[in-house]
């Protein structure tokens, strides 16, 4: 009769021992559920950009996807996320050209729909228009001092210069003229 008693606390110390175990066990795929909603932010660089510019966007939520799609009122396009060198994902996006300047909010979702970011973009005018796909022709550059150039014309500076250079070659032509006209003496 002693057994039954033992049996019945035997049954209580390993129910005690169980309880806390699965108690666990349930926290931890709750956890592992709330990871797979994640949320995060969006790097973005440069953080400033006039339109037309690009921009690099980052993140690092999406876990095991290998990729996501990224959104904004400034972007010309949907930036399509791919797997970074290192640790995330990594998409280029190019500003609207017709963008006008302001703080623009960009989301990322990752494609298996578990992770969301956000971050932001700040679109900014410069006092010249820049080109949005400048042709690569050569000139490094040139065309900009072509322009200044064209703008001052000579100055005094160069007058003085060659006002010199005209003494120098008239001063050489005349020794020149004189030493063919002595006769020789021999």
């Amino acid at each position: 009769m002693r057994s039954l008693p033992l049996t019945f606390c035997a049954a209580l110390v390993a129910g005690a021992i169980a309880l806390p175990a699965s108690a666990a066990l349930a926290e931890s795929t709750s956890d592992d559920a709330r990871d797979e909603k994640r949320s995060g932010t969006v790097s973005v660089s440069p953080s400033r950009v006039s339109p037309g510019g690009e921009v690099e966007l980052r993140v690092d939520i999406c876990g095991k996807a290998r990729s996501a799609r990224g959104n904004s009122e400034a972007f010309a396009s949907e930036a399509r996320f791919e797997p970074a060198d290192g640790k995330g994902l990594v998409a280029e996006a190019r500003i609207r050209s017709d963008a006008a300047p302001d703080d623009y909010e960009v989301w990322v979702t990752c494609k298996d729909g578990h992770g969301k970011a956000t971050g932001t973009v700040t679109v900014v005018h410069h006092g010249r228009p820049s080109p949005v796909a400048p042709v690569r022709a050569g000139g490094g550059g040139t065309a900009a001092l072509a322009e200044n150039a064209a703008d001052e014309g000579p100055g005094t500076r160069h007058a003085v210069i060659g006002l010199g250079l005209g003494a120098v070659a008239a001063v050489a032509v005349a020794f020149r003229s004189a030493r063919r006209r002595r006769p020789a003496q021999h």
